[in-house]
């Protein structure tokens, strides 16, 4: 491969950041293949970890792996195109905990509801909140320093609404937890509905400007 060729290829954080994107819709179809296989899981009231145990829980296993790859490479291609200033170095500091904790979310299965505790079962609720938590001051303080990021600039307003929205299913299944009566299924859906859609939006957005830095 010439020089030539390699200076046209696609931008290092673009192909991380497009990766990401796709990660992003692999994710909504997997769990969308999820509450079709399982209709007797509710999507009101079941948090989305259920699917992880019982019949195609390897499925849901692979997609809490996916959360944390398609989060740790939009992380890539950030640092690749941005020296974070200390509120952004925070920010991406605690979205690789969300990626992490994530992912190990499949090793520890939770404990569906309506069956008796375990230590497992506590681990993930312990793994979750932890991961919940770093996705959503994580989100809020990256699009604080987005307006020094030029991929991210001309989204910064809508990365802003997505983190600060998804702290009010965040708040409300703290406050509803998971029943069998309750709708803390459908917050936690919300809740990684609108952190997924930053992932998206933010994804989208690098690849956009560095294809468009690419072709100057």
């Amino acid at each position: 491969m010439s020089r030539e060729e390699v200076d046209r290829g696609p931008h290092p954080a673009r192909r991380w950041a497009g990766m990401a994107a796709a990660g992003v819709v692999t994710y909504v179809l997997v769990d969308v293949t999820l509450a079709l296989l399982r209709p007797g899981l509710s999507l009101v009231h079941n948090p989305e970890s259920d699917y992880g145990v019982g019949p195609f829980s390897w499925l849901m296993d692979l997609n809490f792996l996916l959360r944390g790859a398609l989060t740790a490479c939009l992380l890539v291609a950030i640092v690749r195109c941005w020296r974070p200033s200390p509120l952004g170095r925070l920010g991406v500091v605690l979205m690789a905990v969300w990626a992490g904790f994530s992912a190990l979310l499949a090793v520890f299965p939770d404990d569906p509801l309506g069956t008796p505790a375990t230590a497992s079962g506590a681990i993930h609720l312990l793994l979750a909140l932890v991961a919940f938590l770093g996705a959503l001051v994580g989100t809020f303080l990256l699009s604080l320093a987005a307006g020094r990021l030029p991929p991210l600039q001309r989204v910064r307003g809508w990365l802003l609404a997505l983190s600060v929205l998804a702290a009010l299913p965040f708040l409300a299944l703290l406050r509803a937890g998971f029943r069998a009566d309750g709708p803390g299924g459908l917050y936690e859906r919300t809740f990684l509905a609108l952190e997924l859609a930053w992932i998206l939006v933010a994804a989208l957005s690098v690849v956009r400007e560095e294809g468009v830095s690419s072709a100057l």
